[in-house]
Formats: C-alpha cells, sequence, structure tokens
C-alpha cells in the first residue's frame, strides 16, 4: 500500500538525517564528530511497520549544538533541490527551533517537520518512535510550511522554542 495525496497522487515522502539524540550519536571528541555511525531511521521505520513511499538521505550526523548557518543553508537547499514535497528532518532537539526558524523563512513551498527525541532511538522507554510516527502523519497532513513536531504536539516555526529547563518544546508567548 502506498500513501496518496489529497488529490489521488502517490505521495514520496524524503527524510533528512541531520543526527542529534534520536541517533544516539557518539562523538570521540568535538572536532571530529562521529565515530562509525549509521542512522538508525531506516531500521526504526521497519520495527514501525511504516508502509510508506520515504527516502531516508543521510546529510550530516550531528550533535544540534554544533548545528551553523552553513549547516542550515545545506540543509535548505538540500529541501529546495529534492523532487518531493513532504519532508521530515531529524534534528537534535537543542537547536531543532533555530533551523526551523532558517528554512522557514526560506518560504520553500514544501511541507517541512522536523523531529527529535530526548532519548536515542535504541534505549528502552525512547520518544523516538512515537515522535516519528507524529511527523509521518503531519507531514501527510499539514499545508506547506515549516513545523516541529515534538511530544504530540505539532508547532509553527515561527512560534516555537524549547524550554531548556523541561526539556519540552512550547510556544513563544
Amino acid at each position: 500500500m502506498k500513501c496518496y495525496g489529497f488529490k489521488g497522487v502517490k505521495m514520496r515522502i524524503k527524510i533528512f538525517v541531520t543526527g542529534g539524540t534520536i541517533d544516539d550519536l557518539e562523538y570521540d571528541s568535538e572536532e571530529r564528530g562521529p565515530v562509525d555511525q549509521k542512522s538508525m531511521i531506516p531500521k526504526l521505520l521497519k520495527e514501525m511497520r511504516v508502509d510508506l513511499n520515504c527516502d531516508v538521505d543521510v546529510l550530516m550526523f550531528k550533535d544540534s549544538k554544533f548545528v551553523t548557518d552553513e549547516d542550515r543553508e545545506f540543509i535548505a537547499k538540500k529541501c529546495e533541490e529534492c523532487r518531493e514535497g513532504q519532508i521530515i528532518i531529524t534534528h537534535g532537539t537543542w537547536t531543532m527551533s533555530q533551523t526551523a526558524k532558517y528554512l522557514g523563512k526560506r518560504n520553500l513551498g514544501k511541507t517541512i517537520v522536523l523531529v527529535g527525541s530526548a532519548m536515542p532511538a535504541n534505549r528502552p522507554r525512547s520518544d523516538a518512535m512515537f515522535n516519528l510516527g507524529a511527523a509521518l502523519a503531519a507531514v501527510q497532513t499539514l499545508p506547506a510550511g515549516v513545523y516541529i513536531t515534538m511530544n504530540g504536539r505539532i508547532f509553527s516555526w515561527e512560534n516555537v522554542k524549547k524550554n531548556r529547563d523541561t526539556g519540552f518544546f512550547e510556544t513563544e508567548d
């Protein structure tokens, strides 16, 4: 079974991996970055029994504390260049809202959902599977724009921040 958009057109979902806790990054130092890293997202999709037309591409493996505007520009260009109109970006939560704002200001005309987790996907009681499932549902139903989905909530790029005291995302109001 394939996922179909509102007009009966076969929908393809692009998933860009950028790193973060969801992929349980292992750094040997800040300078070198992750050591011998493979994304867990394809395995997670299989375990979730996702029956959608998803294409996963690894763009980088970075702790989001080290994501720069140069990295954000690279992500934006990849979003712009890909043929899919629905994009999920796995991202560390520390600077996820900054990346969402960067992409939102670009007005790319696609539905882009950023997602991460507080616990790595390979750990017991991880929120990764739930959050990724929410992102898959959101990217299929939301209009064009940039969003963050975490902990059962969806936020627009224009009004979201991570509360570092609670660890949850919330509106900036």
